[in-house]
């Protein structure tokens, strides 16, 4: 069954990949969620990571709670980070993932830390 999961969000993913324009003003915010984790970075045009924020970090240990809490901590790490690098604006890439429930509570907490999307 989760073979045809994948299927489908790749299917979604080369779909929706024309609508992400990168630039070099602004990177994509690329989102990936497993069953357990969830990860997210920045990555420039020429597809170089900027930073990175994932809920397998030493101080996300510290995070308790749902899931759905500890992906909008990553989405604040991950605003952080990029504020320090100097990006405000990025593209947000969800990656053939639903727009809901881990995805939208990580973009809702980066959003709040000061990215713009």
């Amino acid at each position: 069954m989760s073979n045809f999961k994948n299927a489908r969000r790749l299917k979604i993913k080369r779909r929706v990949a024309g609508a992400i324009v990168p630039s070099a003003e602004r990177p994509r915010l690329v989102v990936f969620r497993s069953n357990s984790e969830i990860y997210a970075q920045i990555v420039d045009i020429t597809n170089k990571t900027l930073c990175s924020a994932s809920s397998m970090e030493k101080d996300m240990s510290a995070v308790k709670g749902t899931k759905t809490i500890l992906a909008a901590e990553v989405g604040k790490k991950i605003a952080t980070k990029a504020q320090q690098l100097g990006v405000t604006k990025v593209v947000f890439d969800r990656n053939g993932f639903l727009y809901h429930g881990r995805i939208k509570s990580l973009a809702d907490a980066a959003r709040e830390g000061g990215l713009q999307f």
